[in-house]
């Protein structure tokens, strides 16, 4: 088993996502760009020639180069399971200084920075031999605006849409929109959270199968985008690209929504390894 080409198959992973964004999110950019006018379509302008100069020259999309954030869903029966975490973090480490990008690793405590960056993973076990792999960088301007409501059981939708719109509205420039919002329902307080991580998977413009969920997906959008919140917090019509939303069974007495808000340097890509080690690009 050759370990070196599959920890360098996820430096390749870490970097197709840190330099070049997908083809979702720079058709929403662009299309939100010719909606626009004054300053806000010079923000959006400006945004779509850094992801060109980006991909060109093979460099970050953003300085921040966020916290290597993977999902991994894991077949069974897949041959090296228990080596697939020693891959990813050499992986990680090896991308810090072959890409590179920023050492974000600091001491939750005294903020010492370790001058390397290690991976968070969540696990789904999933039937078959294959092992898929999604980074999904994520900087600390976005997160930072990430919130976990837990409402009353009897608030009702009305309530949690309220709860959405103002939170978002309320957090202004700060995550860099336009931004793609991740929202999760139901579960416990971590697990709304999580969903609404999850969330930001989809592919702009994907709508939730049932359709209640669905048009309440675009109800959140059209009413945050009536905000004038726009491009960079500076105004405009366009402060969110897209709105996900994940839900999950709930304790009768609990009503958990977490709100995950990703900025619109939306960073990801996906690799799948196969049994026999050969791996490629989704």
């Amino acid at each position: 088993m050759d370990n070196q080409l599959i920890e360098d198959g996820i430096v390749e992973l870490i970097r197709r996502a840190e330099t070049i964004l997908p083809a979702d999110v720079i058709n929403a950019l662009e299309n939100a760009a010719e909606k626009e006018e004054g300053i806000p379509k010079i923000q959006l302008e400006t945004i779509l020639k850094n992801i060109r100069v980006a991909k060109e020259s093979k460099r970050p999309i953003c300085q921040d180069t966020g916290i290597q954030f993977f999902f991994i869903k894991t077949g069974v029966d897949f041959p090296y399971l228990s080596e697939i975490k020693k891959w990813i973090y050499n992986a990680v480490r090896k991308a810090t200084f072959e890409i590179p990008i920023r050492p974000n690793n600091v001491d939750p405590l005294t903020g010492e920075n370790i001058g390397l960056n290690t991976p968070i993973i969540n696990w789904e076990l999933i039937p078959g031999d294959k092992v898929f792999i999604t980074v999904l960088p994520k900087g600390a301007g976005s997160e930072n605006m990430s919130i976990l409501r837990m409402l009353q059981p009897n608030d009702g939708l009305e309530n949690v849409k309220k709860t959405i719109i103002d939170f978002v509205i309320k957090a202004g420039g700060n995550p860099c929109p336009p931004t793609i919002i991740g929202i999760g329902i139901g579960g416990t307080s971590d697990l709304a959270l999580l969903l609404g991580k999850k969330a930001l998977l989809k592919s702009i413009g994907e709508r939730h199968p049932n359709p209640e969920i669905a048009n309440l997906e675009k109800e959140l959008i059209y009413e945050i985008n009536k905000s004038g919140t726009g491009p960079m917090g500076l105004g405009g019509k366009t402060t969110v690209l897209d709105v996900h939303i994940e839900t999950t069974y709930r304790h009768p007495a609990s009503l958990p929504v977490g709100i995950v808000i990703q900025c619109w340097a939306h960073r990801k890509a996906t690799m799948v390894i196969h049994p026999d080690l050969n791996w490629e690009f989704i």
